[in-house]
C-alpha cells in the first residue's frame, strides 16, 4: 500500500510525501528542514527514509527548504537542466546541492529505486515549471501544483492517472473583488499564474475517467479562496458527469499550513 500526505500547500509551503516500505519521495521542499522532519513524523515516517526528492520550480514556497534538505541528509535532487541552472544560482539552494544533482528531460521517464516519473512542462511564472507524472509501484499519480493554464499534456497525464494532486487556487469574484492590488491579480489569471476553481472543474470534466479515484486539490489561496468552494466548484463538475462522489472518485481540500491526514493509494483498475 501507498501513503500519501501534504505536508503543507499554498504559497505558505509545498511539500508532499508519497511512500512505501521499498521507496519514498518529498515533491517539493518548500518548508524548513524541521518543520518537514517534524510533520513526516506525525505520520510516523523518518526523513531519513525519504529517498529523493523531485522540484517543480524555483518559487520559494517549493524550494525554501530544498538546499538545507538535500545538504544535510543527502537527498538526490531531480529537476530539469534549466530549472537546475536557476538552483545553482538561488539562495536557498546555491552551493548546497553538490553531489545530489539529478537531471530530468521534460516528457522523458526516469526511474529511482523502482519508481518512474515524467516531468512535463506547464505554463507557470517561474524559471520552468514541471508537473509530474508518478507510476510508483503500479500507483499513477499526476502533481500539477502551479499551473497558468490547462495544456493538452496535462490532460493527457491526468487522464493516465489513478490519483490526481491539482491546483485550484482562487475564486475568481474573491480574487477581483479582494485586496490585491491590479497587477498582482493580472499575474496571477493571465495564463502563467494560477489556475481558479473555474478553470480546475473545466479539467476535470476533459480528463475524468472512471479508473479515477481520487482527486487532491491543492494550493488554495488563503485570501481568494475557500475549501468549501474550491470543493464545490469540482463536485459539480463530477456530478455533471453523472459521478457518484462517495463512491467513484473523492475530492480532498490539502490544508495549507498543516499535516494533511494520512491517504492509502492502491493500485487503480483500468476501465
Amino acid at each position: 500500500m501507498v501513503k500519501f500526505f501534504s505536508l503543507s500547500s499554498g504559497s505558505n509551503g509545498n511539500c508532499y510525501y508519497i511512500g512505501n516500505g521499498d521507496a519514498g519521495l518529498l515533491i517539493d521542499a518548500g518548508i524548513g528542514p524541521r518543520t518537514i522532519k517534524k510533520r513526516l513524523l506525525e505520520h510516523g515516517i523518518a526523513i531519513e527514509s525519504v529517498d529523493f526528492i523531485l522540484v517543480t520550480h524555483d518559487h520559494i514556497d517549493h524550494i525554501k527548504g530544498l538546499g538545507m534538505v538535500a545538504q544535510k541528509f543527502y537527498k538526490p535532487v531531480y529537476a530539469t537542466e534549466k530549472l537546475h541552472a536557476s538552483l545553482d544560482n538561488h539562495p536557498c539552494t546555491r552551493c548546497r546541492l553538490s553531489g545530489c544533482v539529478r537531471r530530468t528531460v521534460a516528457g522523458e521517464p526516469s526511474s529511482y529505486k523502482g519508481v518512474t516519473f515524467i516531468p512535463f512542462v506547464v505554463p507557470h511564472d517561474a524559471t520552468e515549471t514541471v508537473g509530474y507524472f508518478i507510476d510508483f509501484y503500479g500507483v499513477k499519480i499526476t502533481f500539477l501544483t502551479d499551473v497558468g493554464e490547462v495544456t493538452d499534456d496535462v490532460v493527457k497525464y491526468c487522464s493516465l492517472s489513478d490519483y490526481v494532486v491539482f491546483e485550484s487556487n482562487y475564486d475568481l469574484d474573491m480574487l477581483l473583488g479582494g485586496s490585491y492590488p491590479p497587477e498582482l491579480k493580472v499575474r496571477i489569471i493571465q495564463g502563467h499564474g494560477h489556475l481558479s476553481n473555474e478553470q480546475a472543474a473545466s479539467a476535470v470534466k476533459r480528463f475524468w475517467h472512471k479508473g479515477l479515484k481520487h482527486i487532491f486539490l491543492c494550493h488554495l489561496s488563503e485570501n481568494n479562496n475557500t475549501p468549501a468552494l474550491a470543493h464545490s466548484s469540482i463536485a459539480k463538475a463530477l456530478k455533471s458527469l453523472g459521478v457518484d462522489i462517495n463512491s467513484q472518485t473523492k475530492i480532498t481540500c490539502l490544508p495549507r499550513r498543516t499535516t494533511s491526514e494520512l491517504f492509502f493509494l492502491e493500485v487503480g483498475t483500468r476501465v
